[in-house]
């Protein structure tokens, strides 16, 4: 078994060993890599950018000055695969101060070899150029360990014999002597060029006073006539001026007019709406409402009288079927009576003579009682006659009589009864 180790961007892992005798070295920058325990070594190595200060004391220089420089260098551990190999195989397993201190003592070797090339005016002079010149020289040895130098700038230069201080003043005598040259000769020239400046300056002032002169005078003529000009402008500008007065007095009066119309015209409008409001609120308060109750009265009289036809046709329809009623109740009354009288009158042709006056026999008491019945509600009868006999001859008369009644109600002649005939033979 193993461990998952991780690295980050600014530290690089290498891991060496490994299964079956490798000698495989695994170089991991801001990853992970596997390694298996007790077969595999891990490293680590800061690729961080390390800050040195090389510092070179009294290093004569090409005039055989004894200078001190100092500088300021970055400097970090390269990432490609093959350089860091070399960075590693160099510098594995060394603190940050000890790489420092080797590429330290590099940088100070180159610079002590440069300065012994140069002049002190060279070296103080143009710095950044002898900077670059100290990285070229030291780059390729650098290099070679796998280090890389990012800035190398010089910091300071002096030396202890103020050569340095010498040499600029020397420069600044030279400068400040320029300086009083160019002084008076500036000062010289400013005279000369003053001269000419007053000459040329009067020159112009008498050009610019004779010009001006002029121009006053010309002024003046304009002056003169833009005066005339101006007053006959004034004049016709006042006069049209209250020509115009007059033409907006009288657009004013005309609008005045023409508002007083279209406040005329609303107020027309608004007792207008104002009326037809009121017919409204009248219509809505008065004549709707009666409107709405003759209607109502309209209906009501309407369904009343929609009731009363209504009402009437159910009554005609009830006496039409009372009436249908009735005259089938009479239709099947007289069927019936008829049928009786057909068979009666068969009876009647079946049994002969005999038979038709044992009927009439039967019907007599009938007949004799429906005539008697306005006679049952009077308690008497007074017969008034002069004559004892007279009330038998009544009763006789209209027994004589009663045959011929019979006859006519019913078509049979009592006359022809033999019991009748004896009857009335022997009452005669």
């Amino acid at each position: 078994m193993g461990n998952c180790l991780t690295v980050g961007p600014n530290e690089a892992l290498v891991v060496s060993g490994g299964c079956c005798g490798s000698d495989t070295k695994t170089y991991v920058v801001g990853g992970w890599s596997w390694a298996w325990w007790l077969l595999s070594d891990t490293q680590r190595i800061t690729l961080e950018i390390m800050t040195l200060q090389p510092r070179c004391e009294d290093v004569e220089t090409a005039e055989g000055v004894a200078i001190t420089v100092t500088g300021v260098a970055q400097i970090k551990v390269m990432t490609e695969q093959d350089l860091l190999a070399v960075a590693c195989e160099q510098f594995l397993g060394k603190s940050v101060m000890e790489i420092k201190a080797v590429v330290l003592q590099t940088l100070e070797g180159h610079l002590r070899s440069i300065l012994g090339t140069l002049t002190v005016e060279q070296i103080y002079q143009d710095r950044d150029q002898f900077a670059k010149l100290v990285r070229e020289v030291a780059a390729p040895d650098v290099g070679r360990m796998g280090i890389e130098i990012l800035s190398f700038t010089i910091k300071d230069v002096y030396d202890k014999l103020d050569y340095l201080s010498s040499l600029g003043k020397t420069q600044t005598a030279a400068v400040q002597r320029d300086a009083d040259i160019g002084v008076a000769e500036a000062e010289k020239d400013a005279g000369i060029r003053e001269a000419e400046c007053k000459k040329e300056m009067m020159d112009v002032k008498f050009l610019a006073d004779t010009k001006m002169a002029n121009s006053k005078r010309e002024l003046e003529l304009q002056k003169a006539s833009f005066n005339q000009e101006v007053n006959t402008m004034k004049a016709e500008a006042q006069l049209a001026y209250e020509l115009q007065a007059a033409k907006e007095q009288q657009k004013i009066r005309l609008e005045e007019i023409e508002i007083q119309v279209v406040q005329r015209k609303k107020q027309i409008t608004i007792e207008e709406k104002e009326i037809d409001r009121t017919d409204k609120d009248l219509i809505a308060t008065v004549k709707r409402p009666a409107e709405a109750e003759a209607y109502k009265m309209q209906q009501l009289a309407e369904g009343q009288k929609v009731k009363r036809v209504l009402i009437a046709q159910a009554e005609a329809e009830k006496i039409r079927k009372v009436g249908e009623a009735q005259a089938f109740s009479l239709e099947a009354v007289g069927k019936a009576e008829a049928e009786k009288m057909r068979l009666k009158a068969e009876a009647y042709q079946k049994y002969g003579d005999a038979a038709k006056t044992a009927l009439v026999l039967e019907a007599l008491p009938k007949i004799a009682s429906k005539v008697a019945a306005p006679l049952s509600k009077t308690n008497e009868i007074v017969i008034l006659s002069g004559e004892g006999n007279r009330v038998t001859g009544e009763v006789n008369r209209l027994l004589a009589e009663l045959p011929v009644s019979v006859n006519a109600l019913t078509g049979v002649d009592l006359t022809k009864v033999p019991l009748l005939q004896k009857m009335t033979g022997a009452q005669a």
